[in-house]
């Protein structure tokens, strides 16, 4: 077991090994650094970030280098290869060692995944985050967690140095389905304000006063009226791309399928997702915007 951790307490400094280092994890390895921890991280590419820190070859190397593991990759599939096999991260992590999975990925991976590091004898929360580029930058991310109460306390010094509240949803897979609830609010929500300014464009609305009005409202969330300014002025720059939003409200779809649970707004809204991901996976999703202003607008 590495000497960062004692398997007992709290993480203590040392060294944090993040898988995936894109541009949530590289803000958020910014921030832990700065709070005192060593920082080595693994792309498949071996790039990325934030230009300091190093990068190992393989996911294996990196938990065998660190203490706590931060897993921050974009779906079950990219998990499944980061995390399992020789090459794994799992491969090299050492009894009472912590594994911190930060993606958005279904309940199913993220239970697979506890199970898989219980049988290591390696702590596992599930711990995906809400917020964009923006939180992540400024350390004002809200983190979801799903394990058990002491292990919780035993990351809880790394999301304070990442985010504003941490909140512990439940047993491992709570965080998870979190995630899921809180980016299904607000994919559905962004399409409703997409399509009510494509009405009011079809209708002859003026463009400027119909943004001025949504923006004056208390209807629309400062998040969706941070989104409605980037749409007024064309800039769909992505905090959060169109390819990760889709993925996780199709994911939702799924898991309430299967439980039954009806989800008939969210399947609408999803469907204009896919709309917005063809015409450009990697903008931000708010280019749903864009893609009902030309249907509207077109001769």
């Amino acid at each position: 077991m590495s000497d960062d951790n004692d398997g007992k307490g709290t993480v203590e400094k040392g060294t944090v090994g993040f898988i995936g280092f894109g541009a949530m994890a590289s803000r958020m390895g910014r921030h832990v650094r700065e709070a005192g921890y060593r920082i080595v991280a693994y792309t498949p590419s071996g790039k990325g970030g934030d230009g300091t820190t190093p990068f190992l070859p393989t996911a294996r190397a990196v938990a065998e280098a660190a203490g706590t593991v931060i897993a921050c990759v974009p779906d079950d599939e990219a998990l499944e290869a980061s995390m399992y096999g020789e090459s794994g991260a799992l491969a090299g992590m050492g009894a009472g060692t912590l594994l911190i999975n930060a993606s958005s990925v279904s309940p199913e991976a993220a239970l697979a995944l506890a199970d898989a590091g219980a049988r290591r004898d390696v702590a596992v929360l599930d711990a995906p985050v809400s917020g964009s580029t923006p939180e992540a930058d400024a350390g004002a991310l809200v983190i979801m967690v799903g394990g058990t109460a002491a292990d919780v306390a035993r990351a809880q010094p790394i999301f304070d140095a990442i985010g504003k509240a941490t909140i512990h949803a439940g047993p491992s897979g709570s965080g998870a389905k979190l995630k899921l609830v809180v980016n299904g609010i607000m994919g559905a929500t962004l399409a409703a304000v997409a399509e009510g300014v494509a009405y009011g464009l079809a209708a002859g609305l003026d463009r400027d006063m119909l943004f001025d009005t949504l923006d004056s409202v208390a209807v629309i969330s400062p998040h969706h009226k941070r989104k409605l300014k980037a749409a007024r002025a064309g800039d769909f720059t992505p905090q959060f791309p169109t390819r990760l939003m889709q993925k996780d409200m199709r994911l939702l779809l799924t898991d309430a399928a299967r439980l039954a649970a009806p989800a008939v707004t969210v399947a609408a809204a999803t469907q204009l997702l896919s709309l917005t991901r063809r015409a450009d996976a990697d903008a931000d999703y708010s280019a749903l915007f864009a893609v009902l202003e030309q249907i509207v607008t077109s001769p």
